[in-house]
């Protein structure tokens, strides 16, 4: 991980070298970020135990919630699978989203406390679907889960989406546009981070 930034880029794509990595890197050239792989971190994906009893968090994922919270920003750069996201993905939300760091039950009750309030963010998804499709045909499911079930719920909003597809029919020309879109999101995003920082 690079050094601290109030704009954090977690790649969660697990392949290096893939177009997702040149993704990630893209954004996080125009924003000026922090990433953060994934795919390095060294941490059992399974909440084995569920809720019951939270197993002691890897050092490395220490290392991550305390990049996530000192950023004002969170972007998620990943691939859609089966319609939503990678089990790298899933399994860093399932260990690092717990109670206490992204939201607190009120006990007895059904409210709760949004505890990664005051971020905002982005999803950087690309898609062998046209993004249309995905959207349309699909239902979205991957940005309903992420966008709704767990940034919303844990107070990050708003979430901007940035799809990018279909990737594996695309020209050389087409994944430079899509470079040259998502380095744009990324001095975008810079840009709108610093005016909520004045």
């Amino acid at each position: 991980m690079s050094a601290a930034s109030d704009i954090l880029v977690l790649d969660a794509h697990p392949r290096a070298g893939s177009f997702g990595d040149a993704i990630a890197t893209a954004y996080t050239e125009g924003a000026g970020a922090t990433r953060l792989d994934l795919r390095a971190l060294a941490f059992d994906p399974i909440l084995h135990e569920g809720y019951h009893s939270i197993q002691a968090l890897e050092p490395d994922l220490v290392r991550a919630q305390a990049a996530m919270r000192a950023a004002a920003h969170l972007v998620f750069v990943y691939p859609s699978w089966w319609g939503t996201y990678p089990a790298l993905l899933k399994g860093f939300v399932d260990r690092t989203f717990l109670p206490g760091f992204a939201f607190r039950f009120h006990e007895g009750q059904r409210t709760w406390d949004r505890l990664l309030a005051g971020r905002t963010g982005r999803l950087v998804v690309t898609m062998d679907w046209p993004a249309w499709a995905y959207r349309w045909v699909q239902g979205a499911p991957g940005h309903k889960a992420m966008v709704r079930a767990t940034l919303g719920f844990s107070g990050v909003k708003p979430v901007h989406v940035t799809e990018l597809g279909a990737v594996s029919t695309s020209t050389e020309e087409a994944r430079r546009a899509f470079l040259d879109r998502v380095r744009a999101d990324g001095a975008s995003d810079r840009a709108r981070v610093g005016r909520r920082a004045a």
